[in-house]
């Protein structure tokens, strides 16, 4: 195929209409960097979901993945695979030990996580599981039924029971919610398709104490929010406390599809043989990817960098503010984790980025997200912020 209209074309032919798609087709990658078919270049600030996190190709998850499919490509869970096991020893280490279930995406590792917490409850008839408004968990009919947006669910009915939402960084909303019935608290420690909404300390601390009073499985999702997206490997370590259940996606395989259930010692013999599985997850190819990921983030120190960046593009992005006070109302961020709210539309801010060659995103209407890969240099954010600056200049 030739161009990108025929491409287009055959897209609207033969793919189901469920994305809104953007009139580009891109052919390659590089680091920050992404190109159309037609050899246009454009600054990635918002990759993939945050999917690919250590920017594209990077050579690390290139090399590994290369060297593994010279030996095998799949194996099933019912034997055992080197590279499964190698990333889920890291990932208990890493964080708060405990055993790893791995899938193909967020939506089924908190398919796993909503799972365990009623299996461990159904003794006492505990199947609820408690979610926040204005959070996401993903499009199965349980992940949505707990997603706290009820554009998600139009369509859907009836959905599962069991799935209470309360509101976010309120804690009085948590307690009145919670009942005989209640066997989890799932929630993002910074809401992302939400607007990068951050929790306080002192919320999420409050969380856990009450999830440990009354015998609670407490789950962070951090899809979005992990593998080093804010600062730290995970975004619960800024709270002082540890979850029961984390589930990881998006980033861990550096643009390959894999999802991950870290569940703690407690609870790690909940799920028995034969109760969850899942066909792909943990083939030796993506896990090769992740433990090159993970490879990635410590010896090319990419936590000091995203800490760094974070901060340079923070200070860039305030000065933004001051310059144009009538149109950005809020600047909320965590390491490169960040949401601009506006007072004004945004799908216009992100049409002018991407007419001026930058990738961002908009999501409730009005809160730009910008998730630069972790490996993104301070000339990049320099090119990202004159690009917003001209775009909101234009308004």
């Amino acid at each position: 195929m030739s161009n990108s209209q025929e491409i287009i074309n055959l897209c609207n032919k033969y793919v189901l209409n469920t994305y809104t798609r953007t009139p580009v087709v891109f052919e390659r990658g590089k680091g920050a960097y992404i190109w159309d078919i037609e050899g246009q270049r454009y600054l990635d600030f918002f990759p993939g979901w945050a999917v690919s996190g250590m920017g594209h190709c990077h050579k690390r998850v290139v090399k590994a993945v290369k060297r593994q499919l010279k030996n095998i490509i799949h194996v099933s869970n019912n034997y055992y695979s080197e590279q499964q096991v190698i990333l889920a020893e890291r990932l208990s280490r890493d964080s708060f030990g405990g055993k790893v279930f791995f899938s193909n995406s967020g939506a089924e590792a908190n398919e796993g996580a909503i799972k365990l917490a009623r299996a461990y409850g159904q003794k006492e008839g505990r199947y609820k599981v408690i979610s926040m408004y204005d959070s996401f968990h993903g499009r199965t009919l349980a992940t949505l039924t707990a997603t706290g947006q009820d554009k998600v669910k139009e369509g859907f009915a009836p959905l599962p029971e069991g799935f209470p939402h309360v509101t976010f960084n309120d804690i009085g909303s948590l307690k009145s919610a919670i009942d005989d019935k209640t066997a989890a608290v799932i929630l993002e420690p910074i809401q992302g398709e939400g607007g990068i909404n951050i929790a306080d300390e002192d919320y999420i601390r409050e969380v856990r104490t009450i999830c440990n009073i009354k015998d609670i499985i407490l789950i962070f999702d951090e899809v979005q929010s992990g593998i080093g997206r804010t600062g730290k490997l995970f975004c619960y370590e800024h709270y002082g406390i540890l979850p029961d259940v984390m589930t990881l996606a998006k980033s861990l395989g550096g643009g390959f599809p894999i999802g991950a259930m870290v569940v703690s010692d407690k609870f790690a013999d909940v799920l028995k043989p034969g109760m969850h599985a899942s066909t792909f997850g943990g083939s030796p190819i993506v896990c090769a990817a992740a433990n090159a990921v993970l490879d990635a983030i410590e010896k090319d120190k990419l936590l000091d960098n995203t800490e760094r960046v974070g901060e340079y593009i923070g200070k860039h992005l305030k000065k933004l503010k001051r310059r144009f006070p009538k149109i950005i109302k809020e600047i909320r961020q965590k390491g490169l984790m960040i949401g601009i709210e506006l007072y004004v539309e945004g799908n216009d801010v992100v049409k002018a980025c991407f007419e001026k060659g930058l990738l961002i995103n908009c999501t409730h209407g009005n809160v730009l997200r910008m998730m630069p890969p972790l490996v993104a240099k301070k000339g990049e954010v320099n090119r990202a912020i004159k690009i917003l600056s001209e775009a909101m200049q234009n308004l």
